[in-house]
């Protein structure tokens, strides 16, 4: 309600109030009534979920970029020790004899150390696939939330239709489709 003594709402409450105002409302105002209340009450936590399954698929999405880019930088780290590698491999052709063993004792090295590397690029690269995963699955959940969320709201505009026409055989509508919303809720709270 504003200031002025103005307010707007929808079809549903006038319903609602002229039952109110002439004598109760009929059960068939009632069913629709506290049946509407009940899946906007389920589309609104079924909405909650469909959000918070879309942010842990944005910061599973996220963690994976991180550990790919650690990926790279420990690949470019592999690479220079093995252009590091390869002058002191250069080195031991070109060099006198009794310098020889201080540069095989430097390839030795970076062997090894290409070696640790490489063991942490790779997991830091699964790492990744499993962040990636992770987002994947939170993104289809997203989305199953997102549907059921959907056909609640379609059951609830069908129940505002049913109340307007008065037509009882509406109310079966309502029922199908949200029974399909509270389906698809299920299949979404399963992981399915």
């Amino acid at each position: 309600m504003s200031d002025h003594g103005f307010h707007v709402h929808g079809p549903h409450d006038h319903e609602l109030e002229h039952a109110a105002q002439h004598g109760g409302a009929d059960s068939f105002t009632g069913r629709v009534a506290v049946m509407t209340a009940i899946l906007a009450t389920i589309g609104a936590l079924f909405s909650y979920m469909g959000g918070a399954t879309q942010a842990n698929a944005g910061l599973f999405k996220n963690n994976a970029a991180i550990k790919k880019t650690e990926a790279s930088n420990q690949w470019n780290y592999y690479q220079s020790k093995s252009s590091k590698q390869n002058m002191a491999e250069l080195a031991i052709v070109l060099v006198a004899d009794d310098k020889k063993p201080q540069y095989q004792q430097e390839v030795e090295r970076y062997k090894k150390e290409k070696a640790e590397i490489k063991v942490a690029a790779e997991k830091l690269e699964a790492d990744s696939t499993e962040w990636d995963k992770q987002s994947d699955a939170q993104l289809h959940l997203h989305h199953r939330w997102a549907q059921a969320t959907t056909a609640l709201q379609i059951s609830i505009a069908l129940a505002a239709i049913a109340l307007l026409t008065r037509r009882t055989w509406l109310g079966f509508g309502v029922l199908g489709v949200a029974g399909l919303g509270l389906a698809l809720g299920g299949m979404a709270m399963a992981h399915l």
